[in-house]
């Protein structure tokens, strides 16, 4: 349960990320590649591809439903098209959450307030978390930038604490918010995804005060664990 101080700041607020972190978002894209392959063709998908990581370098999020828009103008006639954009829509996002995703979020809420913090497009990101589950587990508290790193503020505003727990698969973003939160932050590093197994990406930043293995390990975790770590 949470607990709130006399000016009304929550002792504990996790932020917990979404791709990658509840959800296996290598999976989805994974089956999006396979899709495309198997209804457009090996070449459009090595294309769609290409646009869905340059919109990603330019943006600093996986924007799938701008890359597709863009691959639509070298492709204005391509009417089946249409069905690319139905497959992401209505997407099993429930069925790719990592084991015990669900739990977690409720064994949090026993600890302090738990809020999703991601990044994303504001179409698509709000409905995988949403079909998933996640929105509801989480009553609706849901945090969704652009580069969330630098958002801390509004995050404080949003929801103030006297400490933060920030779970993430990016050594970059725990690494962004220690150096704006100092001691204010435990930072906890599961390590699923790519991110999390890239050495270029793990590179060159601090390691997490937590690393587990799978998102579901934080069961075994109370309080004192996480605030002594």
């Amino acid at each position: 349960m949470t607990t709130l101080n006399t000016s009304g700041t929550a002792d504990i607020v996790f932020l917990v990320d979404v791709d990658n972190t509840l959800l296996d978002n290598d999976r989805l894209i994974s089956d999006l590649m396979q899709h495309i392959a198997s209804e457009y063709g090996a070449p459009n998908r090595d294309r769609y591809a290409q646009i869905l990581e340059e919109v990603r370098s330019r943006l600093g999020y996986v924007d799938y439903l701008g890359a597709l828009q863009q691959y639509r103008l070298e492709h204005l006639d391509a009417q089946g098209l249409l069905g690319m954009s139905s497959f992401l829509i209505d997407y099993p996002f429930a069925e790719r959450l990592y084991p015990q995703a669900l739990q977690v979020l409720a064994h949090l809420q026993t600890m302090g307030e738990t809020v999703i913090l991601s990044d994303g497009d504001v179409v698509f990101q709000p409905r995988k978390i949403q079909r998933s589950g996640i929105w509801d587990a989480v009553a609706g508290r849901v945090l969704i930038y652009i580069h969330k790193e630098q958002m801390l503020q509004a995050v404080e505003r949003r929801y103030p604490a006297r400490h933060y727990v920030m779970i993430d698969d990016k050594l970059r973003i725990l690494d962004a918010l220690r150096s704006q939160w100092h001691d204010r932050v435990t930072t906890v590093f599961p390590r699923q995804g790519h991110y999390a197994h890239d050495t270029a990406a793990l590179a060159g930043f601090a390691p997490a005060d937590v690393t587990i293995e799978r998102i579901g390990q934080l069961l075994d975790y109370d309080a004192r664990d996480l605030l002594g770590a």
